[in-house]
């Protein structure tokens, strides 16, 4: 399991960032992200995810975010981009199952099918 700082993602483009997830998880890893990514960068990690998707190699990911808090102030909406989500846990399907997930906790089973 890595745990990956804002700082680190933020070095990225969003490509970069996309390729970078898909291939730590098709090695295996979950990886428990600082800052979540933002809608698009989730988007467009599904959708290459899903052109991957090969039974006998990889059979995709599980992402689980917690809720972005919402910008309350006029400027604050302006001059974000979009709310990102907090902590993001993305791993390989047949490895990580979501069990649970509310507003502060995520609760996931872990297995070695490897």
């Amino acid at each position: 399991m890595d745990l990956l700082s804002e700082d680190r993602l933020a070095r990225m483009s969003p490509v970069e960032k996309v390729r970078f997830i898909i291939d730590e998880v098709k090695n295996g890893k979950i990886l428990v992200l600082e800052r979540g990514l933002s809608p698009e960068e989730e988007a467009n990690l599904i959708e290459m995810t899903m052109t991957q998707i090969a039974p006998d190699e990889f059979s995709g990911i599980e992402m689980e975010t917690y809720p972005a808090h919402e910008t309350k102030s006029f400027l604050g909406k302006l001059f974000n981009k979009g709310p990102k989500g907090r902590l993001t846990l993305i791993g390989p399907a047949d490895q990580l199952k979501t069990l649970k997930k509310d507003r502060d906790m995520i609760t996931a089973l872990v297995s070695s099918n490897r």
